[in-house]
């Protein structure tokens, strides 16, 4: 047990437990959720449950607002640290998903002309094998030579 990680993003806190964690009134993580600063996700009952994510946000917001940034501004800090992180999900899928194609491309087929002029499939990295049979070629004597 000892070894699990705990999600970062699972609501699993009360507010009573987030507030304490937070250093914080629960009556001042109601006010933040009101505002829209750090907004926590809801029971079927309508009861608020906060992240560890959420605990950290009100931490900064607690940090911010005591060296006197003032409540919209920490509210739109929030909101671009949150794009930031959608944004870096975004990035890690797509390098994942490029990863995935470079990986498949890898095997893909390549087009060349073969011995004879036709176009043969090779796989990438590979080359057309060429004939090694040896021609000799003699002219033959032209009418006009004799």
């Amino acid at each position: 047990m000892a070894n699990e990680q705990v999600d970062e993003e699972a609501p699993i806190l009360a507010i009573a437990v987030a507030a304490e964690l937070a250093g914080m009134h629960p009556q001042t993580l109601r006010q933040y959720d009101r505002l829209g600063l750090v907004v926590p996700a809801r029971t079927r009952g309508g009861s608020r449950r906060y992240s560890l994510r959420h605990v950290a946000q009100l931490r900064e917001v607690a940090q911010m607002s005591a060296d006197g940034v003032s409540l919209p501004a920490i509210s739109r800090i929030i909101e671009l640290e949150n794009e930031v992180r959608m944004l870096r999900r975004e990035v890690s899928g797509l390098q994942a998903r490029l990863r995935d194609e470079v990986a498949a491309r890898r095997g893909a087929r390549v087009f060349a002309a073969g011995a004879t002029g036709s176009v043969v499939t090779l796989r990438q990295g590979t080359r057309v094998r060429r004939a090694t049979d040896v021609v000799l070629w003699r002219p033959h004597p032209s009418p006009s030579d004799d």
